[in-house]
């Protein structure tokens, strides 16, 4: 994780120009399922702490809103109420509409890994969890789920072939997400283990930073995990990228 001190200098210069006009920074390391077991106990983290999620993901078959840089997603937490958010990425802060700012929930953050960083925006709500399970179930329409600025930035940034009725529901799929504090790590982290359509397995170790304390942090995480036997240098998966085709490709096998 903690890539922006092996960053190039076009990156560093890059992402040094984005951190006054954001609201966080999350520092993101994907880890391979053959590394999965080692990981886990060589941080620590106990299973047993994780909380049960339902993701669905919300676009056309063929993905043709992730390709346009975005993403609607409705989400399910135990025993806590569900939420709905729509993301715009690649968007740097001089790009996000006039009045988001303003809105409850939206913030601009940038998300860092080894394989580089990408700024978006994105407006989250809350959502009753009856709402989100109808969503799934196909019982209750995405107009009736998101929030009124929510459905006017997604409708904005529809594709010119794409309505709302050519949108689906992709998913859901079940994740844990477990929060732990290591003793030897100034910040809390969260580890989110996503299961997908085809059976394989996606982990996710993650932390926020205030965007003056970025650098501090990735230096410091970065130290935590190689010091730990975390190989830093294993390929990375998008989460979001990942989940979408695995769903897409499922959607191909119905």
């Amino acid at each position: 994780m903690s890539a922006l001190p092996s960053y190039t200098a076009e990156q560093l210069t890059g992402v040094l120009a984005l951190l006054p006009d954001v609201d966080s920074v999350e520092l993101k390391l994907s880890v391979g399922d053959q590394d999965r077991p080692g990981v886990v106990a060589a941080l620590g983290i106990d299973t047993l702490d994780a909380r049960v999620r339902q993701v669905a993901f919300i676009d056309t078959p063929d993905l043709r809103l992730s390709a346009a840089g975005v993403v609607v997603r409705a989400r399910r937490t135990q025993r806590k109420p569900g939420d709905a958010t729509v993301k715009l990425r690649p968007l740097l802060p001089d790009q996000v509409p006039d009045g988001l700012r303003d809105q409850p929930g939206f913030k601009v953050e940038v998300d860092a890994s080894p394989a580089g960083y990408t700024c978006s925006c994105s407006l989250t709500a809350e959502v009753p969890d009856h709402k989100v399970k109808e969503l799934y179930a196909g019982t209750r329409p995405l107009a009736r789920v998101l929030g009124k600025a929510q459905l006017a930035l997604l409708t904005a940034r529809l594709p010119e072939d794409v309505g709302l009725e050519d949108l689906r529901v992709l998913g859901p799929l079940s994740l844990l997400k477990c929060k732990f504090a290591p003793a030897d790590l100034p910040r809390p982290m969260v580890a989110e283990l996503w299961f997908l359509p085809d059976g394989s397995r996606l982990l996710e170790l993650s932390a926020k930073a205030a965007p003056a304390d970025a650098f501090q942090a990735a230096a410091e995480t970065k130290i935590f995990l190689a010091g730990h036997g975390v190989d830093l240098a294993v390929p990375q998966e998008a989460k979001t990228r990942t989940a979408l085709a695995a769903l897409a490709a499922a959607l191909d096998k119905e």
